[in-house]
């Protein structure tokens, strides 16, 4: 840093007319609007330079612009020798004995306050005379995110969670009875560690709250959290522990690249741009870097600032002279994890997104929510949300550029970002875990528009067959909806799926398995399908009022004693 003696100075310049129209001897002396060279289109230009500052090549006068146009910086208020010299006024710097910067990640440090009634902001006010700075223990990581509830603020590192006091301290008697014998005035009070090993690992993204409670995930111990009164809930371990251990492993904190080549067609002229060529056009997008070979020298690297009509570039530099051949289009991509609150359903939303380093890859992701009035993760989504969060009892998400609103009634059910889903739901039948059952029927208690993707039962082990160990499963064939299994026949309707009887709908299981050694009957020939336990997929169709309200309220099965 360089200590500047003056910063209370004058501007002295002389000006002359910067127009030809009048003669030499008038025109080198007639004022003219003081602007500098930076002014709007439109405003007079004041020269800022002694060496030809207009660009003129036609003197004036016997005396070149060179002489005439003038501009300096003086201490004394008319330049004179004798004259006094400007007050240093306040000092606008420190002098530093080191300009090495520190960087203290573990540390809080608190400013001046701002007054909205009166507008009095000293938020760039850091009294080096006051404590204002706090610190959190370095071992347990960096500090991620900061949250104030109440009179108190919750500081999360990556490897821990603590509750700091704000404007009020803690200070015992001598006894240890836990009475305040008296008060301070600290901004950042006593700094206590919550119970338990838990932090926010790097994804303060996760982070959401409501009332008193607080959600975010720890990813280094594959655990998404709950702070409340009673302190660190770990959530996760709701029936879902092994879930998030291997979800949260795909996540990765570094920078991913995706690369791809188009070739190069020309430039722009005076515009810094180019225009390319290619199958991968089309993936083009703004903030992305393009490195462009030059036919002598280096590559340029420039980052695409806009795109037109798909195959013209433009940069934020120019782009040199490109040799023939291909340029490189580079961008950078991160995992992502997102928390968020859902006012509408009173669910705490928490998204995990692996990015493909594919340019014509997807993205794998699994967003799925957690309720507090039964403890328990209540239903995979089918959006991937950038940001997410709850304003004036409305539930918002971000994709791409655009905010979407969730559980709008003017909308579909089920459709994200303008793209329909169904709705499906996965469950176990196993009563009387210990018998082996032949499961005959299907029955669902709700509304028309559902159907039987899958019915499996478990793995029967691993037989050689053909030289080769294989596992089977028995399962049964598809059952399609009320509306989907109609079909005449004769002028007679039958139904090919689900049928209904007493506002209730029921459906056989035909069998699907393959051929299997020692078997008399196998597939269609026979009902039902053996084993402990099936595996059920039941979803919406997509012909039965799409869009509309759907109810499933219980799904049940017949079935018979196979074996014990």
């Amino acid at each position: 840093m360089a200590l500047i003696k003056f910063f209370n100075a004058f501007v002295l310049k002389k000006n002359i007319n910067n127009t030809t129209s009048t003669p030499a001897s008038e025109a080198a002396y007639k004022p003219v609007f003081p602007g500098l060279q930076k002014n709007p289109a439109g405003y007079p230009l004041f020269p800022t330079s002694a060496n030809n500052p207009l660009g003129r090549t036609k003197p004036i006068s016997s005396d070149s612009d060179n002489v005439r146009n003038w501009i300096i910086e003086e201490a004394r208020i008319t330049g004179g020798y004798n004259n006094a010299n400007a007050g240093y006024g306040v000092r606008a710097y420190l002098v530093e004995d080191t300009n090495d910067q520190s960087k203290r990640l573990n540390a809080l440090i608190y400013s001046g306050v701002y007054n909205s009634n009166t507008n009095f902001n000293q938020t760039n006010v850091f009294s080096v005379g006051e404590q204002i700075t706090r610190a959190v223990e370095p071992t347990y990581g960096s500090i991620q995110k900061l949250h104030a509830l109440d009179s108190n603020l919750a500081i999360f590192q990556e490897n821990k969670v603590s509750n700091a006091l704000i404007d009020k301290d803690a200070i015992y008697s001598a006894e240890g009875v836990g009475t305040p014998v008296s008060s301070t005035e600290l901004v950042i009070g006593q700094i206590t560690p919550y119970v338990g090993e838990y932090g926010i690992s790097k994804n303060p993204e996760t982070f959401a709250n409501f009332g008193y409670r607080r959600y975010f995930t720890d990813k280094y111990r594959n655990a998404v959290m709950r702070l409340s009164r009673d302190g660190l809930t770990e959530i996760s371990q709701y029936g879902m522990s092994s879930f998030f251990r291997d979800e949260f492993a795909k996540i990765n904190d570094e920078f991913k690249t995706i690369s791809f080549t188009c070739t190069y067609v020309s430039t722009g002229g005076t515009v810094p741009r180019i225009n390319v060529s290619g199958s991968n056009i089309t993936k083009i997008e703004k903030g992305m870097q393009v490195i462009i070979p030059q036919t002598s020298g280096g590559d340029i690297v420039a980052l695409v600032v806009g795109v037109f009509d798909e195959n013209i570039i433009y940069l934020d530099r120019f782009p040199g002279t490109p040799a023939a051949g291909q340029v490189t289009f580079n961008k950078y991509i991160k995992d992502r994890l997102v928390g968020g609150w859902d006012i509408h359903d009173k669910n705490y939303v928490v998204s995990i997104q692996e990015k493909s380093t594919d340019i014509n890859g997807q993205d794998t992701y699994n967003t799925l929510t957690f309720e507090d009035d039964i403890n328990g993760w209540t239903s995979f989504h089918d959006y991937e949300p950038k940001f997410a969060g709850s304003l004036k009892s409305k539930y918002y998400s971000f994709f791409g550029a655009d905010i979407y609103k969730h559980h709008d009634s003017n909308s579909p059910r089920t459709t994200y970002y303008g793209v329909s889903y169904g709705s499906s739901i996965e469950f176990v039948f196993n009563a009387n875990p210990s018998i082996i059952k032949n499961f005959k029927t299907v029955n669902y208690e709700g509304s028309n528009g559902w159907q039987v993707e899958n019915f499996l039962s478990d793995a029967e082990g691993f037989d050689v067959q053909s030289s080769v160990q294989t596992q089977f499963n028995d399962s049964a064939k598809s059952i399609r909806s009320y509306d989907e299994g109609l079909y005449n026949e004769g002028g007679i309707p039958y139904r090919a799926g689900f049928n209904r009887k007493e506002n209730k709908y029921f459906a056989n299981l035909i069998n699907n398995s393959v051929a299997r050694p020692g078997e008399v009957f196998f597939g269609d020939a026979t009902t039902g399908i053996k084993g402990y336990l099936a595996t059920v997929k039941v979803s919406t169709d997509a012909t039965t009022d799409p869009g509309g309200t759907k109810e499933l309220f219980a799904v049940s099965t017949e079935f018979v004693v196979s074996s014990r």
